[in-house]
């Protein structure tokens, strides 16, 4: 393939790449892929619209633009800046990378994109950037055009040393709140993919059961880089940080033997922090603040149905093993899914009240509601035939309908009630009453109802509130 560019992506700036959003986190999805150009002699320009906003000027020096769209809110926004992106630029390659480019693909290349790219993409970037200059000439394996279809790429890459210098310092991003006060944070990750088949989940759909480490010294030489810039807490951003174990275990020894008064974060399947309990305490010994899980909900039906692994007794379970170790646990939910009650979610609100909790949950995971975008493992099981609408293109999901209008109702205004919160600086807990009386009204009882569960009292919950990073999770 030729190109009108044909020589010059390697001229200061002709590469852009672009990340719209990453949890609050300075993004992976710039830096890795800036480390692996520069080591092919390219020149790159970052810019993560995040925090920076649209910079006119270095989409103009562009010739080859790649955004990062590891989820679905960075596909959101990064679609909104492609389309900026083409009108400022219109002779711009511009292709997208990640996760959910790969699950709307069928879109992207229609309406966005000259190429989508999936997997493990940093070395296909940098192949297809060379086909572009004219410096290389056929398909790469894990690109996709319009004129030529291709699997992500699932195999390990050889990890330079990850760059950082040319993105935003780490002070503009989301920091650690804990109770000693606020710490700049960090981001990492050891590892890429996922063991797992969960069906809700989209990684299984592009990875399908595999995943990789990033080698211990790479990842110790990016903790360390990071905290020479100010890092006082890293988040280790693996889908599952025990999908590997002793990778995982050895980092952690390596990173608090360098930097003692180093905190962290890691996510952790229920099942794996029940599997491996035994290396809880240590973690808690070598400073993490705090273990994410993906809870989902009580409901052993619901849980089931998403192939999630675990049951509501391995909850209560996985919870007291990070208490006796001393780590509290922030669970992310899923509470609004087709085959979820409204006595599922109540139940879920008594759980968390009941277990001290209210302080450990964002208030926006009590409004997820499960996203079922192209390609998903739900499409290929039973159980969503009569809710099930068809694909919303543009809104990078098929769209659905609960067989109980209640729920439905009851996600609208508890997004509104966190929302108006959120925009009022509301406290977790007048958040969470909130919430609860929303679900106590939507089952037609009485906010002093014979739930079971306990009095909230907010001073309690306050002081009892866990440490947590200043940018909610979400997808």
């Amino acid at each position: 393939m030729q190109s009108a560019h044909d020589g010059l992506l390697k001229a200061p700036g002709a590469v852009l790449l672009v990340s719209c959003y990453e949890l609050g986190h300075q993004p992976l999805g710039l830096a890795w892929p800036l480390a692996f150009f520069r080591r092919a002699g390219f020149q790159p320009d970052c810019l993560d619209i995040s925090v920076e906003g649209f910079d006119p000027a270095k989409v103009s020096r562009a010739r080859f633009v790649a955004v990062s769209v590891p989820m679905h809110t960075a596909l959101r926004l990064g679609v909104r800046a492609a389309a900026r992106i083409r009108r400022l630029h219109p002779a711009a390659h511009l292709c997208f990378h990640g996760l959910y480019a790969f699950l709307n693909a069928e879109y992207l290349l229609r309406d966005s994109a000259d190429a989508v790219v999936a997997g493990e993409v940093e070395e296909a970037l940098v192949a297809w950037a060379e086909v572009v200059n004219g410096t290389r000439s056929g398909n790469v394996e894990g690109v996709r055009t319009r004129a030529h279809e291709s699997a992500p790429v699932i195999r390990k890459l050889a990890f330079p040393r990850i760059s950082r210098d040319a993105l935003p310092p780490l002070e503009r991003y989301a920091h650690l709140q804990a109770p000693e006060g606020i710490a700049t944070a960090g981001v990492v990750e050891a590892s890429r993919g996922c063991l797992h088949l969960c069906r809700h989940c989209p990684i299984p759909s592009v990875y399908g059961g595999r995943f990789f480490v990033v080698p211990a010294e790479v990842v110790l030489d990016d903790i360390r880089a990071q905290a020479a810039s100010g890092a006082r807490h890293i988040t280790f951003a693996d889908p599952d940080f025990l999908n590997g174990p002793k990778h995982s275990l050895a980092i952690v020894r390596a990173m608090h033997a360098e930097f003692p008064d180093l905190t962290f974060d890691f996510t952790a399947k229920v099942e794996h922090l029940l599997a491996w309990r035994d290396l809880l305490p240590e973690f808690a010994a070598c400073g993490c603040a705090f273990a994410v899980s993906a809870v989902e909900s009580l409901s052993d039906a619901v849980l089931e149905r998403m192939d999630k692994g675990h049951s509501r007794a391995d909850v209560v379970e996985a919870l007291s093993a990070l208490r006796a170790a001393g780590i509290p646990l922030r669970p992310s939910w899923l509470p609004f899914t087709p085959w979820s009650t409204l006595d599922d979610y109540l139940e879920m609100l008594d759980f968390v009240e009941a277990e001290g909790l209210v302080g450990n949950v964002d208030p926006v995971q009590y409004t997820i509601r499960l996203l079922i975008p192209p390609r998903s493992l739900l499409l290929d099981h039973d159980g969503l035939e009569t809710c099930l609408g068809p694909l919303d293109e543009e809104s990078f999901t098929y769209r659905w309908t609960h067989p109980d209008p209640r729920m439905d109702r009851l996600q609208e205004a508890v997004s509104e009630a966190v929302e108006n919160a959120a925009r009022a600086g509301g406290e977790d807990e007048e958040t969470f009453a909130a919430i609860r009386a929303l679900a106590l009204e939507a089952a037609g009882r009485p906010a002093d109802s014979e739930s079971g569960a306990p009095a909230l009292v907010p001073a309690v919950a306050r002081a009892a509130r866990a440490p947590r990073l200043t940018e909610p999770w979400f997808c």
